[in-house]
C-alpha cells in the first residue's frame, strides 16, 4: 500500500507565475501535482490549499491557522508536506514545531529558489525529497531542501539565490540525501509538555526583535514597552555583551524587564552560542528578573518560542529555558 500523504500548499515561489508585478504565487496543490505526475505514482497524494500567499505576508496568525490544518490532516495520512516561500520558511518551521509538540507522524516543509514551471527549477528534486522524508522519518516537523533534513528550529535561510538555500545552525542535519537515497540520524524528541492540543496551537505575535549596534540609544526600550510589547528577544554582541558606557543599555533592559517584558537574549553571531557569564559586559544582566539566555537558539526559534510561551505564559514561562523542540543542545 502506498503512503498516504497530505499536500498542504501555503504560496511561494514554488508555487508562483510571472505577473505584471513580478513573481506571484498561483499554483494551487492540485496544479502542483500535475506537474509532477511521479509522485502519484509512489504516494497516494491528498491536496489541500491553505493560502496562496508569498511567504513575506505569512504571520503568526497563518502559523496558527496552518497548524490546526496540519494536525486535521495528520487524522488520515501518514505524513504531511507543506509548500512555502522560502524568506520566512524558518520561522514557520519553528512555529510549527512548538505548537505540534507530540505529533505522531513526521510534518515536512520545502520549497524552491525557483518556481515549479521555471527550466532548471530546483523545486521537482525538494519535492520529491520531502515526500520520501514524509513517508520514512520518525515524527517531527522538518525543513527538506537541497538534499538537507534540518529540524524545523535549526533551519535557517543563508543564501538568497542559490539552490544551497539553507544551513542547520549549530546542529547537524538531521538526514541528507546522496545518491544511495536518503539517510536519516537516529534521535529521540524531548517529552513534550502535557497540555491541550488545542491550547498548544496559540501564540502572542507582540514580540519584539532588537538587533544592537555599537550607539544603541536606551530609548528604544521605552518605544518597546510603550508600544504594548509583551516580548523582546535581543540579539547581543558576541556571547551576550551589551554597551552601558553613556547608553547604559543594561539598566534599561532591568527596567523594562521588572514591568513584566520577557527577554530572550541571543548573540549577533550566527554560530554557536550566547553566554552572559564570560565577559563582564554581560555579567550586568545574569540572574535579573524575566531575562533568560537564548544559548544556542536560532533567532527563528527565539522568537516563535517567545510567541508559544507568551500564549500561556502562566503555564508556559517555566519551559522557557528548557529544550522542547531540538532548539537548544543540552538543555
Amino acid at each position: 500500500m502506498k503512503p498516504r500523504i497530505a499536500l498542504l500548499a501555503t504560496g511561494g515561489t514554488i508555487a508562483s507565475m510571472q505577473s505584471a508585478n513580478g513573481l506571484e504565487p498561483a499554483l494551487r496543490a492540485e496544479e502542483i501535482l500535475q506537474l509532477l505526475p511521479q509522485l502519484k505514482q509512489n504516494y497516494d497524494i491528498v491536496p489541500k490549499d491553505v493560502f496562496s500567499l508569498d511567504s513575506s505576508n505569512i504571520q503568526p496568525e497563518e502559523w496558527c491557522i496552518l497548524a490546526q490544518k496540519v494536525l486535521t490532516a495528520l487524522e488520515s495520512s501518514d505524513g504531511v508536506v507543506i509548500t512555502h516561500g522560502t524568506d520566512t520558511m524558518g520561522y514557520t518551521a519553528s512555529a510549527l514545531s512548538f505548537m505540534l509538540q507530540g505529533i505522531k507522524k513526521p510534518v515536512v516543509i520545502t520549497g524552491s529558489q525557483l518556481p515549479l514551471n521555471f527550466p532548471y527549477s530546483d523545486a521537482p528534486l525538494n519535492l520529491e525529497q520531502a515526500f520520501s522524508v514524509a513517508a520514512s522519518a520518525p515524527p517531527s516537523v522538518y525543513i527538506s531542501f537541497h538534499n538537507k533534513v534540518i529540524f524545523g528550529t535549526r533551519a535557517v535561510k543563508v543564501r538568497t539565490l542559490s539552490f544551497d538555500a539553507f544551513d542547520s545552525i549549530n546542529a547537524p542535519p538531521v538526514g541528507y540525501f546522496d545518491a544511495e537515497g536518503l539517510h536519516l540520524d537516529e534521535f529521540k524528541n524531548p517529552k513534550a509538555p502535557n497540555f491541550d492540543e488545542q491550547t498548544m496551537l496559540k501564540m502572542d505575535s507582540r514580540v519584539f526583535l532588537l538587533k544592537l549596534m555599537p550607539g544603541t540609544d536606551t530609548e528604544i526600550f521605552s518605544h518597546i514597552k510603550n508600544a504594548g510589547y509583551r516580548g523582546l528577544v535581543m540579539e547581543a554582541f558576541g556571547l551576550g555583551g551589551l554597551h552601558y558606557i553613556r547608553r547604559n543599555l543594561v539598566q534599561s533592559l532591568k527596567e523594562i524587564s521588572e514591568s513584566g517584558i520577557i527577554t530572550l537574549v541571543t548573540t549577533q553571531c550566527l554560530y554557536e552560542k550566547s553566554d552572559f557569564s564570560v565577559y563582564e559586559v554581560g555579567h550586568g544582566i545574569l540572574n535579573s528578573k524575566n531575562i533568560y539566555g537564548a544559548h544556542d537558539m536560532t533567532t527563528e526559534a527565539a522568537v516563535t518560542k517567545l510567541m508559544w510561551i507568551l500564549a500561556d505564559k502562566e503555564n508556559r514561562l517555566k519551559l522557557i529555558s528548557r529544550s522542547l523542540c531540538h532548539e537548544m543542545i543540552g538543555q
